[in-house]
């Protein structure tokens, strides 16, 4: 099979929860259970630490895979969904892995896979741990889908589990309440294994505390061990860094550079950095210098792309993947903190997110361009257009990314800014991204 042959597989002849949401959702891990059997069970093999949360858990997982790449370790690092190539999905030191290992994985296994019938998601994470492990890597971080529970990579037993935070996002299968999605994510917490949680939440503390005490699991809330601010970013330095101050609770305050530019990675940080300490008490080599190195340049070693990415100068172009209340809330307390003319924010959305409580919270003196992304699960431009007028929120509709894009360049002066996002796929469309 070519690699163009084994994608059409994956994606055809599976559902895939990226492009048609909720028929590709399934409560059971048998399915991928079944799979790693037939693998060998390399779940059993691998050294991992497994990430769990509502936002924040794909720059975490980002973060600690480049901390221990930068620490010598090889490492792989599982993360979905991708934006521009599925293979971003599966990385070992920070490389795709290659459409030939892709090919051979489809092709070993058709006849099995056509009979199970596993979901992409499924098909996808047993791929990953398989190349793991015989890739011969020493740690792999493994984030989750959206859930926990049931999510396909609840088949690890990690060294350490993580969950970032909690937030209203895929209530239709997680839960309409915090303590509903927490107890899904609190299913990665295991028997034995020590967990972080890196935001302290009066609605979930009870959840997790309960979880880790039934698993034996030992607990700590990162947040309360340390606070961190956003300083901004340092201006005239290529590449860009952001500084964040470190506030440990009874220690000396220390400043470190990341390049990921976000404020919001203030939030995250508390858990990377815990978790880090966690993983040097269980006997891994990890030193000051390879945490600074690390965090500082976790866009060159993995590749992440789309968080608070800078498109452009003069005008400023800024994007981020950012698509829940939670994420937009931080997102947009950034944006409104910089200087500019005028900003402008070309917005595309997807059906089942809470489209309203987003709106609610935009300026309504900034002008919009609707666009929507070539996918299944989008939002019509001019449906989202006719919501946001019952908001104030006032533009044209261009429903294709990169015209839109385009359009609001063109209309922009140098000290303008734009924004780009509202969704993932909104993000994954941009050219050259």
């Amino acid at each position: 099979m070519t690699y163009q042959e084994s994608l059409d597989f994956l994606y055809q002849a599976l559902p895939m929860f990226q492009r048609v949401g909720a028929p590709a959702f399934k409560k059971d891990l048998s399915n991928t259970l079944m799979l790693c059997d037939r693998l060998g069970n390399p779940q059993q093999a691998l050294r991992s630490i497994h990430i769990a949360g509502t936002n924040g858990k794909g720059s975490t997982s980002h973060a600690l895979a480049s901390v221990l790449q930068t620490a010598g370790y090889k490492t792989g690092l599982y993360t979905s969904p991708h934006l521009k190539s599925f293979r971003e999905r599966i990385k070992i030191n920070g490389q795709e892995i290659p459409e030939a290992e892709v090919c051979r994985f489809v092709e070993a296994h058709r006849a099995f896979l056509e009979e199970l019938k596993p979901s992409f998601f499924e098909m996808t994470v047993a791929m990953a741990l398989d190349y793991f492990v015989r890739g011969a890597v020493d740690y792999a971080v493994i984030e989750t889908g959206m859930g926990g529970r049931f999510d396909s990579t609840n088949v690890v037993t990690p060294l350490l589990s993580v969950i970032t935070n909690i937030g209203m996002d895929h209530m239709q299968f997680l839960g309409d309440s915090l303590e509903k999605i927490a107890g899904e994510k609190a299913g990665i917490i295991k028997q034995g294994v020590p967990v972080v949680i890196g935001q302290t939440q009066s609605e979930t503390v009870a959840v997790f505390r309960q979880t880790a005490a039934q698993k034996n699991a030992s607990i700590v809330f990162a947040d309360q061990h340390m606070e961190v601010v956003p300083k901004g970013i340092v201006a005239g330095q290529l590449p860009l860094r952001a500084v964040f101050e470190i506030r440990p609770v009874g220690g000396k305050t220390w400043d470190l550079p990341m390049d990921l530019l976000g404020d919001y990675q203030a939030r995250n940080l508390p858990a990377i950095l815990l978790s880090l300490d966690s993983l040097k008490s269980m006997g891994l080599r990890i030193r000051e210098e390879a945490i600074r190195d690390g965090l500082a340049n976790t866009q060159a070693s993995t590749g992440l792309k789309g968080r608070w990415q800078i498109l452009g100068k003069n005008p400023t172009i800024i994007c981020d993947t950012g698509h829940n209340i939670d994420g937009f809330r931080v997102i947009l307390d950034q944006l409104l903190n910089l200087s500019y003319r005028q900003l402008t924010l070309v917005l595309g959305m997807v059906r089942d997110k809470d489209v309203d409580k987003i709106l609610a919270l935009l300026p309504k003196d900034a002008a919009y361009i609707f666009c929507q992304a070539d996918q299944p699960r989008s939002l019509p431009a001019d449906v989202l257009q006719q919501k946001a007028l019952a908001y104030g929120l006032s533009g044209r509709v261009i429903s294709d990314v990169n015209e839109a894009l385009e359009f609001a360049k063109k209309n922009a002066v140098a000290d303008d800014l734009i924004f780009v996002g509202g969704s993932t796929f909104v993000v994954a469309e941009i050219n050259g991204l």
